[in-house]
């Protein structure tokens, strides 16, 4: 019997994968969507949802701490771990729903709760069945890589995969990884009453504008977590506390568990890419704007082709919409802003200092807006942090970066500037509402302008008036 053919096959039930199919399917593609875990992906399962669930519990248990400033009696919260593990399940569990198989099936969509894999450039194999299709998207994403340490297969440790399922608090947890994944849970678990230890070869936060990525580091090595930065670790072993690292500078440091956090790779390695003349490499699917693989009838998106966001796969996901199914020429190439959700958190969008100094030079201008002049801020006590703006020619918007409570949300607007290639004095014209943290953004606008005061220019104009006004 010959095999159902479809016009979109799906491979990856995560942000990206679900967002193709959903889209396909509403306007009336016969789709098919592979599967091999849970639906919802990592994001929802083993990443953004859980472990912003878990800051939360970590937040409440820190503020409890922090009321004397207010006039408050602090209290040291007892906090049962078995039970903030069960917030982080019950918010998996609320949007799971959305994401679910009965969900997309009620949208026409066939769900394959198999691991697929391509056997020619055209046609996927899953659970012993065949499944051609017209177009199809490869939204496999990525897995944690574990890095070639000595020892490290001989000793028991967590990567974000497992970290959520545990529900007894480490004594002290050790870590590898100094990036966002690392720091966030550096943070969660020593709110939460751990010992935390985390090792970096190189330098923490590293994709960010060292300037904001210290206001973090300071607010963490504050609260007491031990950041080793600038060594690697040379082997793991088993000691009778549990786990002890061996780095390159000579230092041991031991702990209770151990959690790797050393970045991400492609999870491409089952799909028998060569079958269907797919290249790719370390780094993932090989892709041109258009998304589109060296075999035109197949794209990818996501951590699979080298992405690293949720939302920059959702993003990708209507590229390949427009191009699928409606063959229109969109070509991905956004602005793709990150944030690290610490507290404060770290919000970047578009060029770093560095970054800008490198390409545009002396042009380069940059204007900063310390929290600790915002009222709302003082209000609040929470004073560190700051927005930082980074401009170009006649005050081009370069990039934007901003370390301080809500940084995220803060970031929103600078990202709309960039996308519209707005110049800075585009931030100045909004009235805003008092009091806000918005307003340091506007405050940074502001001082990009100060240096006029002082134009010999218009202070001779400004003279000129005030003689002719009656």
């Amino acid at each position: 019997m010959k095999p159902e053919a479809y016009d979109i096959a799906v491979i990856g039930g995560g942000s990206g994968g679900l967002s193709v199919a959903a889209a396909a399917a509403q306007f009336g593609q016969r789709v098919v969507l592979f599967e091999r875990a849970a639906m919802g992906g990592d994001c929802l399962n083993v990443g953004c949802v859980p472990s912003k669930a878990l800051l939360a519990a970590a937040k409440q248990a820190h503020a409890m701490r922090g009321g004397a400033r207010f006039g408050i009696t602090p209290v040291e919260p007892q906090v049962d771990f078995a039970a903030v593990m069960g917030h982080v399940r019950s918010v998996i569990a609320s949007i799971a729903p959305h994401d679910s198989v009965a969900r997309f099936e009620s949208l026409g969509v066939r769900v394959v709760q198999a691991e697929a894999r391509f056997i020619d450039r055209h046609t996927l194999t899953a659970g012993g069945s065949m499944y051609p299709a017209r177009r199809m998207v490869n939204a496999t994403g990525s897995r944690p890589a574990v890095p070639d340490i000595p020892g490290l297969a001989e000793v028991p440790f967590f990567t974000n995969e497992t970290l959520f399922a545990n529900v007894v608090l480490p004594a002290h947890l050790l870590i590898i990884g100094g990036g966002p994944v690392g720091l966030e849970m550096a943070q969660a678990h020593r709110r939460l009453g751990a010992r935390v230890s985390v090792i970096e070869a190189g330098r923490p936060l590293s994709q960010d504008d060292p300037e904001l990525a210290g206001v973090v580091l300071d607010t963490l090595a504050a609260e007491g977590v031990e950041i080793l930065a600038g060594t690697g670790v040379t082997r793991a072993s088993r000691v009778e506390s549990g786990i002890a690292l061996d780095l390159a500078d000579g230092r041991r440091v031991t702990g209770s568990h151990l959690l790797v956090a050393a970045g991400r790779r492609p999870a491409i390695e089952a799909l028998e890419l060569a079958a269907a003349g797919i290249a790719f490499t370390a780094r993932g699917i090989t892709v041109g704007r258009g998304l589109r693989t060296s075999n035109p009838r197949v794209y990818a998106i996501g951590d699979a082709a080298g992405g690293r966001f949720t939302h920059e796969a959702g993003y990708q996901a209507g590229i390949v919409i427009r191009n699928a199914l409606f063959g229109l020429p969109a070509r991905a190439g956004a602005l793709i802003p990150h944030v690290t959700y610490t507290d404060p958190e770290l919000a970047q969008a578009g060029l770093t200092e560095a970054e800008a100094r490198a390409r545009h030079g002396k042009t380069v201008r940059v204007v900063r807006a310390p929290f600790s002049a915002n009222d709302r801020a003082r209000a609040e006590g929470r004073t560190e942090g700051l927005v930082k703006i980074v401009t170009g020619r006649r005050g081009l918007i370069l990039g934007a970066g901003i370390a301080g409570p809500q940084a995220g949300d803060l970031i929103q607007p600078w990202i709309l500037a960039l996308d519209r290639g707005l110049r800075i004095g585009a931030m100045v014209a909004p009235v805003l509402p008092y009091p806000t943290r918005g307003e340091a953004g506007l405050r940074g606008a502001l001082e990009y302008f100060s240096s006029l005061a002082s134009n010999p220019l218009l202070r001779t104009v400004a003279r000129l008036v005030k003689r002719m006004s009656p």
